[in-house]
């Protein structure tokens, strides 16, 4: 199913509007074809949105649990009949191959369901009073008006799993998609809307980044802040928030280590470094970056890594049969070829892969395997966001752990081994916020999915995500 080259507007306070202002070009990475525009809206109408959102948040705020969850699990029905127009717009937007992109919107409604039945177990509670006379509560309150920055790379996923506790949580929210691919995010608006979301309980606003968290970042009413993006642009907004102490959930960069030891089952090995790192094109923030395999184990694990990777379809990520699509942009193959050429530089070997493509007008990568790697060069000290699996050969359980925490992020790792004594010890030096062990795929919606040191503040999904969307209230009773 195609989706029109046509004009999509914002949604502020029930309303579609942006239709008088510039616009943006959305185009598709796989081709270079402009798919669509939305407009560039700033300052002025993040005010707006803001304004919608705090006027709604009083009647939203005291609906009761079981009210605001019957709204998502509408929205949660409609994500799944409309699955196909939603990962169609994904795919044509950012180039994500079309199963991924399906599997995507399973995932981003499942946030929706998740939050729908979480939103009714935020529990106060009776403390045990000290003294005569009294009694003592705790309440939970919804933190106020929320805005939600969301990155291009999972359109759908990162936007469900901001608004979804936010909503539960008796919050209202102004969504700030990607100008990369901020389409989807259009997709779910008006879905929203089906849905019967009252009039600025969730609002869209596209456009400019910059100008719309100058708005955010200075007006009193936004009381909380969800951001998933680069590091850099988190530590800008943790200043940015200090004038009026913003409460903050960031989910930043990531440098994922993947480890095989030596009694690791290889085969398993090779296929959850297949499906950890070449997903999205390697662009995901948890993917596989820096690959640290056991000496005894280094030539079998490159051979038949090579070889799934070799099996890998590369294209247009419409076509059922692709596995790799696009990188997003001219900037992201042009990260890509500097990090392969430093490696090679030093003394790096390609194994398979190593050439981009643009023929067509897509800016396209080979999946890659690079062996003969050190930490010295380029590709294990910065995330790479391509589909290049760089592979370092080790010598103890005590190296990989020094290698794995050499970064100052800790987002997410990976652990192969057989062994329940070793891999337990060795995930219990590693500094991650989330560790897949035998498992290249650790995400859900039932678990807490956020890092560590520089990759971030909070946690989202499982019960700790709507924690951060709630204030606890103490509340003192004098009875005499």
């Amino acid at each position: 199913m195609a989706v029109k080259t046509e004009h999509y507007s914002m949604s502020i306070a029930g309303k579609w509007v942006g239709d008088e202002l510039d616009t943006l070009d959305v185009t598709n990475p796989a081709n270079g074809k402009n798919i669509g525009t939305v407009p560039n809206g700033g300052e002025k109408e993040a005010d707006q949105a803001v304004q919608a959102a705090h006027e709604a948040f009083a009647s939203w705020s005291e609906r009761t649990s079981h009210d605001r969850a019957g709204y998502l699990k509408k929205l949660h029905q409609l994500m799944l009949e409309n699955q196909e127009e939603l990962a169609q717009t994904m795919t044509l937007e950012m180039g994500k191959p079309i199963n991924e992109s399906r599997g995507e919107v399973n995932y981003a409604a499942s946030f929706i369901e998740w939050f729908a039945e979480e939103g009714k177990r935020i529990y106060g509670e009776t403390v045990p009073t000290h003294k005569e006379g009294k009694r003592l509560q705790v309440w939970k309150k919804p933190v106020g008006v929320v805005a939600a920055i969301t990155p291009w790379n999972f359109p759908a996923a990162m936007l469900t799993r901001k608004m979804g506790p936010a909503l539960a949580a008796g919050c209202t929210v102004v969504m700030k998609p990607s100008s990369d691919s901020p389409l989807t995010a259009v997709k779910l608006m008006e879905l929203c809307e089906q849905a019967g979301f009252p009039k600025g309980v969730v609002n869209l606003v596209t456009g400019s980044s910059s100008k719309f968290a100058n708005v955010i970042m200075s007006n009193s009413n936004v009381r909380k802040i969800t951001f998933t993006g680069s590091t850099d642009v988190g530590k800008i907004l943790i200043k940015q928030s200090a004038e009026h102490v913003k409460n903050l959930s960031l989910e930043l960069g990531g440098h994922a280590p993947l480890v095989v030891l030596d009694d690791a089952d290889v085969d398993l090995a090779v296929k959850g470094t297949v499906a950890s790192k070449f997903r999205n094109a390697g662009q995901t923030c948890i993917c596989a970056n820096r690959i640290y395999v056991h000496e005894k184990v280094y030539d079998t694990f490159n051979d038949k890594l090579a070889k799934a990777v070799e099996n890998l379809k590369l294209g247009d990520g419409q076509d059922e049969s692709v596995d790799v699509g696009p990188l997003i942009n001219q900037d992201g193959l042009d990260k890509v070829k500097r990090h392969m050429q430093d490696a090679v530089s030093k003394g790096a070997t390609v194994v398979t892969g190593g050439e981009p493509n643009t023929e067509g007008g897509g800016v396209f990568y080979e999946p890659t395997v690079v062996k003969d790697i050190d930490e010295s060069m380029v590709v294990m000290q910065e995330e790479t966001f391509g589909p290049v699996a760089p592979v370092q050969k080790i010598t103890s359980d005590e190296e990989a752990a020094r290698l794995a925490n050499d970064t100052p992020y800790g987002l997410a790792a990976y652990v192969f081994t057989e062994n329940v004594a070793r891999g337990t010890k060795l995930i219990e030096k590693l500094d991650f916020g989330i560790v897949g062990w035998n498992d290249g795929g650790p995400s859900a919606p039932q678990v807490p999915f956020g890092g560590m040191k520089e990759s971030g503040i909070g946690r989202e999904g499982g019960h700790e995500g709507i924690d951060a969307f709630i204030e606890s209230q103490y509340v003192s009773i004098g009875l005499e």
